[in-house]
């Protein structure tokens, strides 16, 4: 006889910060719902499990990537990977959630019956996994943006004959050792500026080589109020003040970047010359685009300025011509010697965790829906997904798709619906890119993205205070939701 195809109301996908987030919702708002958390990998954390390179760390403060339903309470506000991994797994065992997950569940494809008026899940073959079928009623995306499998490796002339050792950051070998070696890092991004120097504290000299500059911004490593708060508030109160406080202060930031990007430009300008010395050359920081045309680069205490001040780090603005046996050979004809090269080169974005979509047997093409106030996607029954903010913190948005969600899974348990389909009208809005947002991993992967509508409720807006109206306050029988 076939074994029974298990059952449950909603399938959460992930379990990183976005996953435990949605599950804990789930359970707390919509507490007869039957649930189950379903990760690709052996182990809980998502992206702070799986990256492993020295010195990896948040750049957002913890009081807003944490979760609003359990407080970080450590001093740091930039905290290292370790922490947050510890932090994760420590909110999925308080409130139950790690007994809910099933590990090594791959989801290869997820069909969409009309007649069942259900999903049907088919999970990757793994020794450990009983049913390679699931059903449920819905499914909440928490899968990430970016490909766990691979990230971005642009091919590099000559590297096959570099002697020493070539490692990407989301493939980190911990058995590195890179104690008084030379090291070339290749990149400008947030890894880049978070592993020079954290290299740098061991090697003989590391060089940050860069095909453009970032913006890099120093902060507190920890937050300068959160004591003073702390000492005449009680936790709760505290902690709220202190999350809001940094939610509207990186707010006000992104829109003056984009109002007055020139003041802007200077402001942050003028901080690095500040670190650095009035004889350094600021060409290495001086981007040719303007503030939060890509994400600000965030360096706790200013380590990256101090580690190039010491002398142990160095920034190399130029093109690569090819590597040598030796090292990387520059277009100016500069040769940097290297025993280890460590090609920070971006993430490779993939929406659904690679997974493939049917409705009724037919293929959905993801870069041909809309999404729908940034959680659910046009034509997609019964389907959530969370992605956090490009200019603030993850988990914001993700907490607020989460909102959402156990509102929309309450009001059709209500009317007894048991569809909602958003429906998106070409006659009434025109359609474009998703992310207003020129970052490397953005722009190889925009046309495979959804896209985003002209107006409300089409439009994405980078915006925590428009979406807490738009996603928490707002009511759910919107004309463009089709419910059954």
């Amino acid at each position: 006889m076939s074994e029974k195809i298990p059952h449950y109301d909603v399938i959460v996908v992930g379990a990183g910060l976005s996953g435990i987030g949605a599950a804990y919702h789930l359970q707390a708002k919509c507490p007869d719902k039957k649930i189950t958390v379903l990760e690709a990998r052996s182990s809980i954390g998502g992206t702070w499990d799986l990256f492993r390179y020295p010195g990896i760390r948040s750049d957002s403060d913890m009081y807003t990537l944490g979760f609003s339903f359990n407080p970080w309470k450590e001093p740091e506000a930039i905290a290292d990977g370790p922490a947050i991994l510890n932090y994760i797994k420590d909110t999925a065992a308080k409130f139950g959630i790690d007994k809910k997950i099933k590990f090594n569940h791959k989801v290869a494809d997820a069909s969409w019956s009309d007649s069942e008026k259900m999903w049907t899940l088919k999970i990757a073959k793994h020794e450990d996994v009983q049913h390679e079928v699931l059903k449920c009623n819905f499914i909440f995306m928490c899968s990430g943006y970016y490909d766990y499998e691979n990230g971005y490796a642009p091919e590099f002339k000559g590297s096959e004959s570099f002697n020493g050792k070539i490692i990407h950051p989301q493939k980190w070998d911990t058995s590195t050792n890179y104690e008084n070696k030379k090291v070339i890092i290749i990149g400008s991004g947030a890894t880049a500026v978070t592993l020079v120097p954290e290299m740098a504290k061991k090697a003989k000299k590391v060089t940050m080589l860069q095909r453009s500059p970032s913006y890099v911004i120093s902060i507190p490593g920890e937050d300068p109020v959160a004591p003073l708060v702390k000492k005449f508030l009680p936790p709760k109160a505290s902690y709220d003040v202190i999350r809001w406080k940094n939610i509207l202060l990186a707010l006000g930031f992104y829109n003056a970047s984009r109002k007055w990007p020139n003041a802007i430009k200077r402001f942050i300008m003028t901080g690095v010359q500040k670190e650095l010395g009035s004889d350094y050359d600021m060409k290495h920081f001086n981007p040719s685009y303007k503030p939060w045309d890509q994400r600000l680069c965030v360096v706790p205490d200013a380590n990256l300025f101090k580690s190039i001040k010491s002398g142990k780090a160095e920034v190399v603005t130029d093109t690569i011509k090819n590597f040598t046996p030796g090292g990387i050979l520059l277009n100016s004809g500069r040769e940097l010697e290297a025993d280890i090269i460590v090609t920070a080169t971006g993430l490779r974005m993939q929406l659904l965790g690679g997974m493939t979509i049917h409705i009724n047997g037919k293929p959905v093409e993801v870069s041909k829906v809309h999404v729908y106030r940034g959680v659910m996607l046009s034509d997609v029954p019964n389907f959530a997904i969370a992605v956090g903010y490009t200019n603030a913190s993850w988990t914001l948005k993700c907490d607020l798709n989460c909102h959402f969600v156990t509102k929309l899974l309450n009001y059709m348990d209500q009317k007894k619906y048991t569809v909602c389909i958003p429906r998106f009208d070409s006659s009434v809005y025109q359609s474009g890119p998703l992310l207003d947002f020129n970052s490397g991993y953005v722009n190889r992967a925009v046309d495979h993205l959804p896209k985003q509508g002209s107006e409300a409720p089409w439009k994405v807006h980078q915006n925590y205070l428009r979406d807490t109206l738009s996603l928490k306050m707002s009511g759910m029988n919107d004309k463009v939701l089709e419910y059954k």
